[in-house]
């Protein structure tokens, strides 16, 4: 999306964030879309709000707990409000503060796209309406040529997403034969560990 397209929106979400939450619980407010942050996938705006909440990590992280318990309607509204955009956002809290350079954002709340499900660490807990029976979430850091090739998939219109990518290449690798050879052996190897 070009600059000109992107910045009523980001005008729109900082309006909406800083009517529902007090002046000074909001460090920033951010509308990033793919390219400007490796979160972000091809075709999804991330939305970012980030809390002001000073202190070390456990002060930042009781901060944020304490705002989003006292704020809890305020966070399933504004979700709802970006439901209604024709573009997929992903609604991300974090906690603000001093971190060290490369350090993790700390504590979050993360809200997926349309479907609203609730994700991440942080205080509603991970999984959500949108989880799948017998899923299993997996973190894992990827390198730019990484990522890169989860993009061009979904690029292509392979995948929806990068999780969606994954699933497929994982789906490819089971579908040949030497994944089956690989498994059968594994079997063995567990059977005569099994026997000591």
């Amino acid at each position: 999306m070009e600059q000109a397209s992107i910045d009523p929106l980001r005008q729109q979400f900082d309006q909406q964030v800083r009517s529902r939450f007090p002046d000074d619980a909001i460090e920033r407010v951010e509308v990033l879309q793919y390219g400007d942050d490796p979160q972000v996938e091809p075709g999804q705006f991330l939305a970012r709000v980030t809390l002001n909440t000073p202190g070390g990590e456990e002060e930042r992280k009781q901060a944020f707990e304490a705002l989003h318990a006292s704020n809890h309607a305020a966070f399933i509204e504004l979700r709802h409000e970006l439901n209604n955009l024709p573009v997929d956002v992903v609604l991300q809290f974090v906690a603000g503060g001093q971190r060290p350079e490369g350090a993790p954002w700390g504590p979050f709340l993360q809200l997926i796209g349309p479907k609203a499900g609730i994700g991440g660490p942080g205080p509603c807990g991970p999984g959500g309406p949108g989880d799948g029976p017998a899923q299993t979430p997996v973190m894992a850091r990827l390198g730019a040529e990484d990522l890169e090739t989860l993009d061009t998939l979904i690029t292509a219109g392979i995948a929806t997403s990068r999780a969606d990518a994954v699933r497929w290449a994982l789906a490819r690798i089971r579908e040949r034969p030497a994944y089956g050879q690989l498994r059968a052996r594994t079997r063995e190897i567990e059977e005569l560990k099994s026997q000591f």
